[in-house]
C-alpha cells in the first residue's frame, strides 16, 4: 500500500514538472507538515484574498437588491433586501475590522466567515422563493440565486489550499444544497436538483485542483526564495523571518529555544591556499552534514560567509551543547587537504537569558561563539559560568 502510495504521488508530481519533489508531494495533501514560514507566507496570501472577495461581494450584494425591488413581488423582494443589508453588512465587516495576526487558523477562520455568510443566504433565499409561484421576468430572476452556490465553489480556486482543506471549505455548501432541498422535498424537482448537485461537486473538483495546483507553485517558489543557492541552508532574511515566527511561539508556550552560532575555523585559509571554487565545495559539504544530523524540526541558516546559525526548538542550552557535541563528534566534513573541518560554536536559550528580543539572542550566541575563537576554536561555548564551556572533540 505505501509502494502504492508513493507511486501515485510521483506519477501526480509528474504533472508538474520541476515544481515539487515526491517529499514534498504530502504538502498538498494536508498543511500538517508544512514549515512555519511557508504556512505564515500562506495564511497571508488567503486573509489577502477573503478581503479580495469580501470587498467584491460587499459591492455586488447590495446592487442587485434594485433588480428585486423592481422585478419580483412584495413581500418577498423587501424580505430579500433586507437579508442582502444583513449580509452587505458582514462583508464589510470582514473587509474593514476583521485584521487578525497573520497565522493558518485566523486564515481559516476568515475562510469559514467568508463562505458562511453566502451559504447562509443561499439557504434562507431558497426557502423564501418556493413560496411564490414565479413567472416571467421574476422566474428569471429568481432562478438566478439558484446559481450561488455554483459561484461560492468556483470562488474556492483563487486560494492556495491543501486538498483536504479544500474538501473542508466545500462541504458546507454542498450540504446547503441538499439541505435546501429537503425544507421543500414535495415540491422540488429532483433530477434537476441531484443534477445540480452533481455539477456542484464537479466544480468543486476543479477549484480543489486549482487550488492544489496554486500551493504547489507557491511551495516552489518559497523553496527557492528562502533557500541560499549555493549551500541549501535558509538564507538570511528567511532565517530571520523563521526565527521571529520561533521566537514567538517558544514565548507563547513558555517552551525553551536555543539558537546556536556556528563559524568554520580558519575558513580564510582555505579560500586562500586552494581558492574560492573550494571553498564553496567546503559551505556545501558543511552545510549536508550537519543537516542530515538535525532533527526534523530544526533550521539551518546561512548568515553570511562562514557563518551559519542553527535555530533549535523545544530544547535548553544544555540539550543544545548535547546535541552540538554528538554532531562534531560525526564529523562536519574535511578541508580540502583531508583534515578535519572544525567550528568555533556559540550557544544561547531564550529562557535561560530572559531575552525579549530575538536580536539579543543571536547577539549572545554571536559574542560566545568568539569566546569560543577566544580559547582556542573548534569548542561549544555556552551559559555565563566557564564550567559550562564544553571540550573541543577529538580530531
Amino acid at each position: 500500500m505505501t509502494i502504492l502510495h508513493s507511486t501515485t504521488w510521483v506519477k501526480l508530481l509528474g504533472l508538474l514538472p520541476g515544481e515539487l519533489n515526491p517529499n514534498e508531494a504530502s504538502w498538498l495533501v494536508s498543511p500538517r507538515h508544512h514549515m512555519s514560514l511557508m504556512s505564515n507566507r500562506r495564511a497571508q496570501m488567503i486573509l489577502n484574498r477573503v478581503r479580495l472577495f469580501a470587498s467584491l461581494f460587499a459591492v455586488l450584494t447590495p446592487l442587485w437588491m434594485f433588480v428585486d425591488l423592481l422585478v419580483l413581488p412584495n413581500p418577498l423582494a423587501w424580505q430579500l433586501a433586507l437579508l442582502r443589508l444583513g449580509a452587505t453588512g458582514c462583508f464589510t465587516f470582514i473587509l474593514y475590522c476583521y485584521r487578525p495576526e497573520v497565522t493558518l487558523f485566523n486564515a481559516w477562520r476568515g475562510m469559514a466567515m467568508l463562505f458562511s455568510i453566502p451559504t447562509l443566504f443561499y439557504v434562507v433565499s431558497y426557502v423564501l422563493l418556493t413560496h411564490y409561484h414565479l413567472s416571467g421576468a421574476s422566474a428569471a430572476v429568481g432562478t438566478g440565486y439558484a446559481f450561488l452556490p455554483f459561484i461560492l465553489l468556483a470562488g474556492f480556486a483563487i486560494f492556495p489550499l491543501t486538498l483536504l482543506e479544500s474538501v473542508v471549505f466545500a462541504a458546507p455548501i454542498l450540504v446547503a444544497h441538499v439541505t435546501a432541498g429537503y425544507f421543500q422535498f414535495t415540491v422540488v424537482d429532483w433530477p434537476s436538483f441531484w443534477g445540480a448537485f452533481w455539477l456542484q461537486g464537479l466544480i468543486a473538483g476543479v477549484a480543489a485542483l486549482a487550488g492544489v495546483c496554486q500551493l504547489a507553485f507557491m511551495i516552489a517558489l518559497v523553496q527557492q526564495a528562502v533557500r541560499d543557492p549555493l549551500t541549501g541552508a535558509f538564507s538570511r532574511r528567511s532565517g530571520e523571518e523563521v526565527l521571529e515566527l520561533q521566537f514567538i511561539l517558544a514565548g507563547r508556550s513558555g517552551s525553551p529555544f536555543s539558537v546556536a552560532f556556528i563559524d568554520i575555523d580558519h575558513f580564510k585559509a582555505i579560500n586562500d591556499q586552494f581558492g574560492h571554487q573550494q571553498g564553496d565545495v567546503v559551505l556545501k559539504q558543511f552545510a549536508q552534514t550537519l543537516t542530515h544530523g538535525l532533527r526534523k524540526g530544526d533550521v539551518l541558516v546561512r548568515w553570511g560567509g562562514e557563518e551559519f546559525l542553527l535555530l533549535l526548538p523545544n530544547i535548553d542550552c544544555r540539550q543544545a551543547m548535547s546535541a552540538l557535541q554528538r554532531l562534531r563528534r560525526n564529523g562536519l566534513g574535511q578541508r580540502p587537504d583531508q583534515t578535519p573541518l572544525t567550528a568555533s560554536i556559540g550557544v544561547a536559550d531564550m529562557l535561560e537569558e530572559g531575552c525579549n528580543d530575538w536580536r539579543q539572542l543571536i547577539e549572545i550566541a554571536d559574542q560566545r561563539m568568539y569566546m569560543a575563537k577566544q580559547q582556542g576554536r573548534n569548542r561549544v561555548v555556552a551559559g555565563r559560568e566557564p564550567a559550562a564551556t564544553l571540550q573541543p572533540a577529538l580530531a
